[in-house]
């Protein structure tokens, strides 16, 4: 009896967080973006995509900074600059006029400049883009759940649909390809559920942290050297535990939300390392 006692007693003042709705809110959307991020990470790191992710979260800021000029949503708005930037940078790549790091680069910096020649014009940043910026379980808001399940939603469907496609195309594009698979619309797809995975995940990291969260926990699994499959358990497993600790450390030491659940992926992945190297 002694036992149970005692660990309610430790886990009681623990328990007091779920007091909050809006912890309860960051929980539920963090969860959501947890499950959803490693999975599209494994196709980007293992295609040697992971660039992808930090150009589109670049994107994603000038998207931010045109809603809040425009006075619209800026999640939405950036979901909209996000996803067209997506279908324009594997249009790019795909016409071979330009290759595909220098692509990345091309809209990475002038996806910033542009933020900046916004913000500029905006006068400059105010509090809820701040909070886009790095994250905060504060102002995730009852509709920005529903959205980011939504989109969650979207992601796992598409990725059920096609999961042989991508796996295949991931492994070996040119024998997809004289196999019949449509390779450039399998890429397409892969650019655009990582755009909404980068939307859905600017209300809990930020968009200066949305690359760590997906790629971060992938090359953490990888480290095992597991089958494929286990690969993305091990991630999704990394990515949840990572999400919920940094929420619930942020809101106990008064941390950026976004900036501890990335520390406490790289912490989990230096430790990883360090047990791997013994």
């Amino acid at each position: 009896m002694c036992l149970p006692v005692t660990i309610i007693t430790i886990m009681t003042p623990f328990l007091d967080i779920l007091h909050y709705d809006f912890v309860i809110r960051g929980f539920e959307a963090g969860i959501v973006v947890a499950i959803i991020a490693p999975i599209i990470g494994i196709f980007l790191v293992l295609r040697r995509y992971a660039l992808i992710a930090d150009t589109l979260a670049h994107v994603s800021l000038a998207g931010l900074a045109l809603g809040s000029l425009l006075g619209v949503n800026p999640v939405a708005m950036a979901l909209v600059v996000t996803i067209l930037s997506s279908l324009g940078i594997e249009r790019l790549r795909t016409t071979r006029r330009v290759y595909g790091d220098s692509a990345l680069a091309l809209f990475l910096s002038g996806s910033l400049a542009l933020a900046v020649v916004l913000l500029g014009i905006a006068h400059g940043f105010d509090i809820n883009l701040l909070n886009y910026l790095f994250g905060s379980i504060i102002t995730v808001t009852a509709t920005d759940v529903i959205a980011i399940v939504l989109l969650g939603v979207i992601v796992i469907a598409i990725l059920a649909l096609f999961y042989k496609e991508l796996v295949y195309v991931t492994f070996d594009e040119e024998a997809a390809r004289v196999s019949g698979i449509p390779t450039k619309s399998i890429n397409t797809l892969l650019m655009f559920m990582s755009a909404l995975t980068v939307s859905l995940a600017i209300p809990i990291v930020g968009v200066l942290l949305i690359a760590a969260l997906i790629v971060v926990p992938v090359i953490t699994a990888l480290q095992f050297r597991m089958s494929f499959t286990k690969t993305i358990i091990c991630a999704e497993a990394v990515s949840i535990i990572s999400v919920l600790a940094g929420i619930i450390a942020s809101f106990y030491l008064n941390l950026a939300t976004g900036g501890t659940i990335v520390l406490v992926m790289i912490g989990v992945f230096l430790l990883v390392l360090m047990w791997k190297s013994r």
